[in-house]
């Protein structure tokens, strides 16, 4: 049994992002999904949710107590056992559209490459990974990411630009 991801588009403009913007995401998510040293071993389900930044923003204030729109946002699933036939769900991934086309544009990154990351990166919360518990953990998320971006043809997000 595959993995169930699912992918809602909360904000049109999410439409003309990326060519073929649901299997695109499918195949950013199964990318990150991959990549993890404790990946599961079943089928999993992701929900992934395309918003715009004020659906973030009051998701982050929510849930987190930040009254300000993220990039990502991830939403980890309870841990529950795997039930035969079943995927068990993960979680959810929320993305801000307007802060990603700005970030993308003050990093001078291909939009399609900076979905990718932040697919990437909430995918890896979804399964234990963080970034803020120290720097052992960053670099060993960001080389994570590194990774699952790889084998999607996506340049490191980290590299540092090339002067021209």
């Amino acid at each position: 049994m595959p993995h169930e991801i699912d992918v809602a588009v909360e904000d049109a403009r999410w439409d003309d992002a990326v060519p073929g913007l649901e299997a695109f995401v499918i195949r950013v998510v199964e990318a990150g999904l991959a990549a993890a040293p404790d990946s599961p071993a079943g089928p999993v389900e992701v929900s992934v949710l395309l918003a715009d930044d004020a659906t973030v923003q009051d998701l982050n204030r929510t849930w987190r107590g930040k009254d300000m729109p993220t990039n990502v946002l991830s939403f980890p699933a309870a841990p529950q056992p795997a039930q035969p036939g079943l995927a068990r769900p993960l979680g959810d991934v929320v993305l801000a559209y307007d802060t990603l086309v700005r970030e993308s544009a003050e990093q001078s990154k291909p939009l399609a490459h900076h979905i990718a990351h932040l697919l990437v990166h909430g995918t890896l919360h979804l399964l234990g990974q963080d970034h803020e518990t120290g720097d052992a953990d960053a670099d060993a998320m960001e080389a994570l990411e590194v990774a699952a971006l790889a084998t999607l043809g996506v340049p490191d997000p980290y590299a540092e630009p090339v002067a021209g």
